[in-house]
């Protein structure tokens, strides 16, 4: 998987200390500092010291932090196209589709900065790639054009990477020290929404209740599968 794949010797940058340790280590521990902290925890020094090593020996195997991120997220996603790998294959390719895009939600749910950094440079990023060829592979199965495959899968990929970046925004700070829980934090706006305008907020009084308590998964379900719906259409099913 390129996520493991160390870069060729003549890449290495010279005059550097001899790494003491592996590119599978120094990935799992950038992503561990990632998945406590999020990107700002991501430092050399921090890495170095999760590694016991020195700053100099992590240059071996990456050229700056960009270029550590974008490794990162590709050893991640390795795990995520491994779960993808049994879930093609039916009769029915837009199923697939939504079996694969709620396998890379929940990963993205599970790891919010990972939104970020998915396909921003497929050059180094092999298997976030192979991902995107494998949810465009299914298209490959309906009777669409090039233009409305792409458009396809962008659709797709988008609803997956921003409404799992949305939620993996931090909460407010008074959820967060548990001065209110999630339900009360909600409920506070909806009686806001209830009691708003009905001549110049009608939709937003007419929703209060379904957003007061709504399930965030149950949200993306919902708009992937109009989404999919939409492909359906389009492919003539």
């Amino acid at each position: 998987m390129a996520g493991t794949r160390t870069r060729p010797t003549e890449d290495r940058p010279r005059g550097r200390q001899r790494a003491s340790h592996s590119l599978e280590a120094v990935l799992t521990a950038a992503v561990e500092l990632l998945d406590e902290a999020g990107e700002s925890a991501l430092t050399f020094r921090a890495l170095a010291a999760r590694l016991g090593t020195g700053v100099g020996s992590i240059y071996w195997y990456v050229t700056s932090k960009d270029d550590l991120l974008d490794r990162a997220t590709d050893h991640v996603l390795a795990g995520v196209l491994t779960a993808v790998e049994g879930q093609t294959g039916s009769d029915d390719p837009i199923a697939d589709l939504r079996m694969m895009a709620v396998t890379l939600f929940d990963a993205i749910v599970d790891r919010p900065w990972l939104a970020a950094y998915f396909m921003r440079n497929t050059d180094v990023q092999g298997n976030s790639l192979l991902l995107y060829e494998k949810l465009g592979r299914e298209t490959l199965r309906l009777d669409l054009t090039p233009k409305q495959r792409f458009h396809a899968v962008s659709a797709v990929v988008g609803v997956v990477v921003g409404t799992a970046a949305d939620l993996g925004q931090e909460p407010p700070e008074e959820v967060l020290s548990g001065a209110v829980d999630r339900d009360e934090f909600l409920d506070r706006y909806a009686a806001t929404w209830r009691a708003a305008d009905p001549v110049q907020f009608p939709f937003v009084r007419a929703i209060a209740d379904e957003f007061a308590g709504h399930d965030d998964r149950e949200q993306f379900l919902a708009a992937l599968d109009l989404t999919l719906a939409g492909l359906r259409l389009q492919a003539g099913g």
